[in-house]
C-alpha cells in the first residue's frame, strides 16, 4: 500500500446553473470529501490506495463506495453505519469567483468515527498517512481517530502528510488554531494554504509562514500560493515554484486535494522536491478547469499530455 487517508466523504449536490441555490430546482449529485478526492487523485496516476472512513448504510453511502471502488480505491476499511446517515453538501456557484459550500453533516456516519475503527495492521502497510485538519474538527472521536492514527504510524514508520483544510464553520478559531498546530507538531510533511499559514503563525510572508512550520515540526513545508504557485521549505533548500498558467477558472474546489495527490504522487515516484512540487502545481491547475472536485484529477497519460503543452516531459509515464 502506497498511501492510506482517513476522512468524511459526502455526496455533493451542484445546481445545474449558477446563481443562488434558492432559484434551483435542478442539481447534480456527485462525490465529494478531500481525503477521498486525494486518494482518487493518486490512484488514478498509479498508486495504490486505501480509504478509511464510515459511511451511513443508505443509497448515498453506497454510491460513494462503489464511484470509490470504481476509480480503484482500496475501500475494505470502511464501516458501514446501520444507524447513521451519509452526509451532504451543497455548493452554491453564484459565479466562478464566488463558489460558497453549505454542509448536512452534523452527526453523519463519519463523524462519529472513532479509534476502534482503525486497523493498525493495515495502516501500518502504507508509505504514507495522509490526513487533513478537517476530520478532527468534526467530533472529539473523531479527533482522537486522528491521533490514535498517527500514532500507529509513528510506530511503525509510516509518514504523515497534513493538509490543515481550515474550515472555519466547523469549530472556534481558538480550538481550530490549538489542534491544527498541535498535529503540525506530530506530523512529517505540511501543506498548507497561505492563509492557513498565515492562520497558524501569525506571520505574512512565505518565507516566514513556511520557515516558522518547518521549526514546529515538519522536515517538509510545501505552502500552496493559489495563481502564485507554491513556495517549500526543508533542510536542504527552500524555492518558489510557479504556478502553471490556467485558461479559465471553472470551479477552484478540490485544487489543493488534487495538490495534495500530486506532491505525494511526486514522492512516491523518486522525483526530486522541486519537481514533486511542480507535479502538485500542475495537477491543482488542471482540477480548477473542470466542474467537480474529482472530475478534473488526471491519469499519467493525461498528466503527460498537459506537460508536453509546456515542453515539460514528465519522467514516469
Amino acid at each position: 500500500m502506497d498511501v492510506v487517508t482517513i476522512g468524511e466523504s459526502m455526496i455533493l449536490f451542484t445546481p445545474d446553473t449558477k446563481g443562488p441555490m434558492r432559484y434551483k430546482s435542478k442539481y447534480l449529485a456527485t462525490i465529494a470529501g478531500a481525503e477521498s478526492n486525494v486518494a482518487i487523485g493518486l490512484s488514478k496516476l498509479g498508486h495504490k490506495v486505501g480509504w478509511v472512513s464510515r459511511l451511513g448504510n443508505d443509497e448515498f453511502g453506497k454510491k460513494i463506495l462503489a464511484f470509490l471502488r470504481g476509480e480503484g480505491v482500496d475501500v475494505s476499511q470502511v464501516i458501514l453505519d446501520p444507524v447513521n446517515q451519509t452526509g451532504l453538501y451543497f455548493k452554491e456557484m453564484i459565479s466562478s469567483n464566488d463558489v460558497r459550500v453549505h454542509y448536512y453533516r452534523r452527526n453523519s456516519a463519519a463523524s462519529l468515527m472513532k479509534p476502534t475503527d482503525l486497523n493498525e495492521s493495515y495502516l501500518a502497510k502504507a508509505k504514507y498517512l495522509h490526513i487533513s485538519g478537517i476530520t478532527p474538527a468534526l467530533n472529539d472521536t473523531c479527533y482522537e481517530t486522528i491521533l490514535k492514527a498517527i500514532d500507529i504510524a509513528k510506530r511503525n514508520g509510516v509518514k504523515v502528510v497534513f493538509d490543515p483544510n481550515l474550515r472555519r464553520k466547523l469549530w472556534s478559531e481558538e480550538k481550530a488554531k490549538k489542534v491544527l498546530l498541535e498535529i503540525t507538531e506530530r506530523s512529517d510533511i505540511i501543506l498548507p494554504g497561505i492563509d492557513e499559514g498565515e492562520f497558524l503563525t501569525g506571520e505574512e510572508t512565505p518565507e516566514r509562514i513556511a520557515k516558522t512550520l518547518y521549526e514546529i515540526g515538519p522536515s517538509i513545508v510545501v505552502l500552496k500560493l493559489g495563481e502564485k504557485g507554491a513556495y517549500y521549505y526543508t533542510k536542504e533548500e527552500n524555492k518558489y515554484v510557479p504556478a502553471y498558467p490556467v485558461k479559465q477558472v471553472i470551479d477552484p474546489v478540490g485544487a489543493g486535494d488534487g495538490f495534495a495527490a500530486g506532491f505525494i504522487s511526486g514522492l512516491l515516484d523518486g522525483l526530486t522536491m522541486y519537481t514533486a512540487v511542480e507535479r502538485a502545481t500542475v495537477i491543482g491547475s488542471m482540477v480548477t478547469m473542470v466542474e467537480g472536485d474529482v472530475e478534473g484529477l488526471p491519469d499519467r497519460d493525461q498528466l503527460n499530455g498537459y506537460l508536453e503543452q509546456f515542453n515539460k516531459i514528465d519522467i514516469h509515464r
